[in-house]
């Protein structure tokens, strides 16, 4: 081999170790923002891992809502009417948020069983159920009223 030869290869193989080294940090981090979603019943079951952020959807829980006495902090559980997890969040609340709503939190999974959001996201009008918390419910078991619809 010439050397002529010998630097074309060793230029063509820095130019694969450089495409494949960005390759590897673009889905690492993809990896670490991907976020998924779980319902109550796959929480309660254990199939969420506690060390990531997630999204857990289902409906508000009549008579769950309680606000701290000081601050922003709200506690209530979502339910998708097989089981029920209690969540805490500080900050304020969408204004269509209630209960009986479908509601769609980001956060994770305590050791002590309450889900702490750091983000609350409520359906935006009253035909829209986000297609993962439709799913979730029907998985459940719940009885879709007519007219509400996941998109």
């Amino acid at each position: 081999m010439t050397p002529r030869q010998k630097r074309r290869m060793a230029g063509a193989a820095l130019v694969v170790l450089a495409v494949s080294g960005a390759s590897a940090l673009a889905l690492s981090a993809f990896r670490e923002n991907l976020m998924y979603f779980y319902g109550p019943t796959q929480l309660a079951e254990g199939e969420a891992p506690g060390e990531r952020i997630i999204r857990l959807g289902g409906l508000v829980e009549n008579g769950s809502i309680r606000h701290a006495e000081e601050g922003l902090t709200v506690f209530f559980s979502v339910t998708d009417t097989k089981n029920s997890i209690p969540v805490e969040y500080v900050g304020l609340l969408p204004d269509l948020f209630r209960e009986g709503q479908g509601v769609v939190t980001h956060g994770r999974m305590g050791p002590d069983g309450v889900f702490r959001a750091e983000r609350v996201l409520a359906r935006h009008d009253e035909n829209y159920m986000a297609p993962e918390v439709a799913a979730a419910l029907k998985a459940a078991g719940y009885e879709e009223h007519p007219g509400k619809k996941a998109y």
